[in-house]
This record gives C-alpha cells, sequence and structure tokens, in this order.
C-alpha cells in the first residue's frame, strides 16, 4: 500500500508502477501528522511493516502509531522539528546543544527515547536507511566487521552531479535548506565540535567524477557512529557543493528566506523557507536534466593485526542511467534503494532485534549484498588518498 495525504500522487504511482510489477498496489489518503489516522489505516491493511518517507517532521507520529499497532517501523532520515519556536520543543533542544555540543535542529534523541517501548512491544524501529545515513553506516559495520580491529577515522563523502540550474536542491529545498545552512560539526576525542556553516573546505579527486570542492556538513550517522564504533578518534561528514549553489544559498539566508520563523505577509502567516521551496524546482522533475555520477562512499583509517591500515569503500550511481530505469536521477535513486533493502532485512528476519536502531547496529553483510543486487555496487580501495 502506498498511502499520503494527496491520494492523487499515490493512484498516479500506482498506474505507473502496476504494469511492472505483479504485486497487487492499493493506495489510501492519510494524514501523517495525525497518529489516530494512521493507526486506523494501520489496523485496516495490517501490513508487516511501514516505510516512512514522509518528512522528517512526521517520524514520531509514524512511529506512536506503528507502537500501537505493534508493527515494524523503518525510517530515512532522523527526526527533525517543524517549528523550531515551539517554547517546549525549544527548551529541550537548547539543553541538548549545551550538553552535547552542536546546534543541528536534528538528532536522534527523540527516536531513540523510544528503544525500551519498542522493546516491550516486541518490534524493530529500524533509523534511517537511506543513503547517507544508511548505506554509509553499514559501510562502517562491514569495514569494522572484515577490515579492522579498531577504526580511528571516518570521513564520509558524498559527491553529487549537475542537474543545470542556477539554483535547486537534490532533494526536499526545506529539509536540504536547512540542514546546509546549519553550523557544521564533527566528532573528534570524545566530544563535538561546532564550526561556522561551510568554513571547512576540501578538494578531493572523486573516481569516475573527478576533484570537487567539498565542505563539512553536521549529518546525523556520525552521532550514532560515534555512539557505536568502539574508541573511533573522529567522524566528519563532506558533501561537494558548486560556487553557484552557495553564493545564491548565502544570499537567500541574507535576505531571511531560510528562516523558519513565520512572517505575516498580506494578512495571512507564511513560513519564509517553505515559500521558498515552492518557488524553485522540484526535486522529482530534476531526472532528465542531471548529469554525471554521484560519489558516495566513506574512507576508514585504523587498525588490522597490529599494523596500520586504510580502506574506502564507496559506490558510484550514474543519473542518466538511473533516469533511463525508474525516470528518477541518482540522487533520489540511492535513497530509494536502501530504503527497500532495509525495509526487506526487517520483513524477511534478517534484521530482526526489538528496540530502535541504526544501520550500523546490524549485520552488514546481507545488506552488502543486496546493494550489489539491486542497482548499487560497492567497492573497496585499500590505501586511498586521505582527506587532511
Amino acid at each position: 500500500m502506498i498511502a499520503s495525504r494527496t491520494l492523487s500522487k499515490c493512484d498516479a504511482l500506482k498506474e505507473k508502477l502496476a504494469p511492472t510489477t505483479k504485486t497487487i498496489i492499493t493506495t489510501a489518503k492519510v494524514d501523517a501528522d495525525c497518529t489516530e489516522e494512521l493507526i486506523a489505516l494501520i489496523k485496516q491493511y495490517q501490513p508487516d511493516a511501514v516505510l516512512n518517507l514522509a518528512l522528517p517532521y512526521q517520524d514520531l507520529t509514524i512511529m506512536d502509531a506503528c507502537l500501537a499497532c505493534k508493527v515494524p517501523y523503518i525510517d530515512t532520515a532522523n527526526y527533525e522539528a517543524e517549528n523550531t519556536d515551539d517554547p517546549a520543543w525549544r527548551a529541550i533542544y537548547e539543553k541538548r546543544c549545551e550538553e552535547l555540543g552542536f546546534s543541528a535542529y536534528f538528532d536522534y534523541s527523540w527516536q531513540w527515547a523510544y528503544m525500551d517501548r519498542f522493546k516491550e512491544a516486541g518490534i524493530t524501529g529500524l533509523l534511517g536507511t537511506g543513503f547517507d545515513p544508511g548505506v554509509t553506516s553499514v559501510f562502517a559495520a562491514y569495514a569494522q566487521k572484515h577490515y579492522f580491529d579498531k577504526i580511528h577515522t571516518i570521513d564520509i563523502l558524498d559527491c553529487n552531479g549537475d542537474h543545470g540550474y542556477p539554483f535547486a536542491t537534490n532533494f526536499n529545498p526545506e529539509i536540504n535548506l536547512r540542514e546546509v545552512s546549519a553550523p557544521g560539526s564533527y566528532w573528534e576525542n570524545g566530544h563535538w565540535v561546532e564550526i561556522p556553516p561551510m568554513s571547512i573546505k576540501r578538494e578531493y579527486n572523486f573516481d569516475e567524477v573527478g576533484e570537487k570542492d567539498m565542505y563539512l556538513l553536521h549529518h546525523e550517522e556520525i552521532e550514532a557512529l560515534a555512539k557505536n564504533i568502539p574508541g573511533v578518534k573522529r567522524i566528519r561528514f563532506f558533501m561537494t557543493f558548486g560556487q553557484s549553489y552557495l553564493t545564491h544559498m548565502k544570499c537567500l539566508e541574507n535576505v531571511g528566506l531560510l528562516s523558519t520563523t513565520p512572517i505575516t505577509f498580506n494578512g495571512q502567516q507564511i513560513v519564509p523557507i517553505q515559500f521558498l521551496k515552492e518557488l524553485l524546482p522540484d526535486p522529482s522533475t530534476l531526472g532528465p536534466r542531471t548529469v554525471g555520477k554521484t560519489n558516495i562512499g566513506c574512507i576508514f583509517t585504523g587498525i588490522k593485526d597490529g599494523k596500520e591500515r586504510s580502506i574506502y569503500i564507496y559506490n558510484v550511481c550514474d543519473h542518466q542511467e538511473c533516469y533511463r530505469e525508474v525516470e528518477s536521477q541518482a540522487i533520489s535513486y540511492t535513497t530509494g534503494v536502501p530504503a527497500m533493502i532495509g525495509t526487506m532485512m526487517v520483513v524477511n528476519g534478517l534484521w530482526n532485534k526489538p528496540g530502535v536502531y541504526t544501520t550500523d547496529e546490524f549485520d552488514p553483510d546481507p545488506y552488502m549484498e543486496a546493494l550489489n543486487k539491486w542497482g548499487l555496487p560497492w567497492k573497496v580501495v585499500e590505501n586511498p588518498v586521505l582527506v587532511d
């Protein structure tokens, strides 16, 4: 079943997919902000699992519904509050900033708080099974299992292609711009180090792509890996951006269009960043014009059998090949395939552990095998060029 607030979108997707599969596809209208509606739909349909592909704002209401119905829960991104001016949320957020040392609006604490309730219900909650987070965390678990006795550093590198617009985002503009305009942060020697947005830049020569500028960002898998990889000394996340993107983003920020605080315009309240979202190209329309390749992976350093070792595990995905196969660009492809694989792991019982977990907390081998089978083959390179 495909369910959403806008039934016509579900029906259009069903019509498009029906000729390509023997699976019987049904659709339904549901408001993911309303736990009661979700519970009613889950009880009616009785799914083996719920895959949440809504915005991160809806993570908790969907988790609540899964708990009530004792159905496994899967998502691709951690919880983020839509209204960051809400006093109750703000108090908790500011306490977390002070205690942990990073100020991004998104973090895992809200979902990790469900651990005991999911254990008591006997259901699995799988958090963040996109590519990054998701596959990158599986890469870390795979490296830990097969290549290292101890991992010292992890650098996660995300390189994108070119959509040809002066300014556009590869996924939901509101979520993307909130993420990249936030202060950067990384984990080092047991604590967070926070820096001004886009203030650390590196150049890297990506396989099948070439040399690109990349910038250090805060990203959610750092938080989980710092907790789950014993003794890791440093974890960083870098993403590539062109100068046009950065210039436009800074201008939009300067004039207030990245703000999440509502303003009054012509007698009605609007949120500037949500208004901006309506002006930008819809990411779902970028497929035909996006060219080049993505290269996303992790560089690990550490110790194996008493000797220093470094490896790079990564995937390269071609935008136009993705479009020919599924009529989307590679950003959507590299998120959608891992979402399917994570769901398959849970539904088939390969990843079955009551509680709430990220992808690095399970056996990585079946997931890695599925990546090769379902269109995201990966490579392991020994002694790669390291990021300084």
